[in-house]
């Protein structure tokens, strides 16, 4: 694998800043590390190199709002199916996402997204019969969060959508969505150990950029707890928003260069 052990001196800058930045937004939001980790860093390096450096920050900056939001005991009595629904859901992904490689996946799951935004703007986003059928929906949603995750590469959507109709009160459903977010990093480091040749002082060099992305997650927390629910649910609502505009540009720009 590529030797990202020797990244030049400002490369190294450019990863700290985008993972500063992306913990940033994982403690205001919840979500969106490594949709914005992922590419940035991709940009000036290799995708493998860019996994590789952004995983265990992710798996960081996942635990931190994990356990900052409170105690989980009540979270994880009521929604433990969901991480079991993820990896099932992510098995099947993947396995279809290898049999139809050329389907648009992300830019199917981006037009699901705006029709979610607007049936918000027009106020109608809030979905009863989920909160009647928690559990049921939470199988459901949970499933096709790991369908896409294995899919699209992508999880935060699905989940979205249904935390947001169940009207949680906020550190549970940062909590329900970060504890999804870890069934799939654990495993993909160990497939990288095992089978990609990642060696455990290649993993043990990202430490500090997990240290520095667990930083500014907490002050990401910190403006998080300051805000209103109203303004949480309209920025978590924005980033749905740019999650579909990102995925429709990334698939215009492929098609424009194949």
């Amino acid at each position: 694998m590529p030797g990202f052990e020797n990244l030049p001196s400002y490369l190294v800058i450019w990863v700290a800043l985008v993972l500063m930045a992306a913990g940033f937004v994982q403690g205001a939001l919840g979500v969106g590390f490594p949709m914005l980790a992922t590419p940035l860093i991709a940009m000036v390096t290799d995708m493998r190199t860019a996994v590789i450096l952004v995983l265990l920050p992710c798996v960081a900056t996942t635990v931190t709002n994990i356990v900052t939001a409170g105690p989980i005991g009540a979270t994880l009595k009521r929604f433990w199916f969901m991480p079991l629904c993820m990896l099932a859901g992510a098995l099947l992904g993947a396995h279809v996402f290898v049999a139809y490689a050329a389907f648009p996946f992300a830019l199917l799951l981006a037009g699901v997204v705006l029709i979610y935004v607007y049936l918000d703007r027009i106020g109608y986003a809030h979905w009863p019969v989920v909160a009647r059928n928690e559990a049921a929906f939470g199988v459901v949603f949970g499933f096709i969060a790991g369908f896409t995750e294995g899919a699209a590469n992508i999880a935060a959507p699905p989940l979205l959508m249904y935390v947001l109709s169940l009207n949680l009160e906020r550190a549970m459903l940062v909590q329900v969505l970060n504890l999804c977010f870890t069934v799939g990093k654990p495993t993909q480091m160990f497939v990288l150990t095992t089978e990609g040749g990642v060696t455990w002082t290649q993993w043990a060099i990202t430490l500090p950029f997990a240290a520095l992305a667990t930083a500014t997650t907490l002050i990401g927390v910190y403006v998080r707890n300051r805000i209103d629910t109203a303004t949480f649910r309209r920025w978590l609502l924005r980033f749905l928003l740019l999650v579909a505009l990102v995925l429709i540009a990334q698939y215009g720009v492929k098609a424009w260069a194949g």
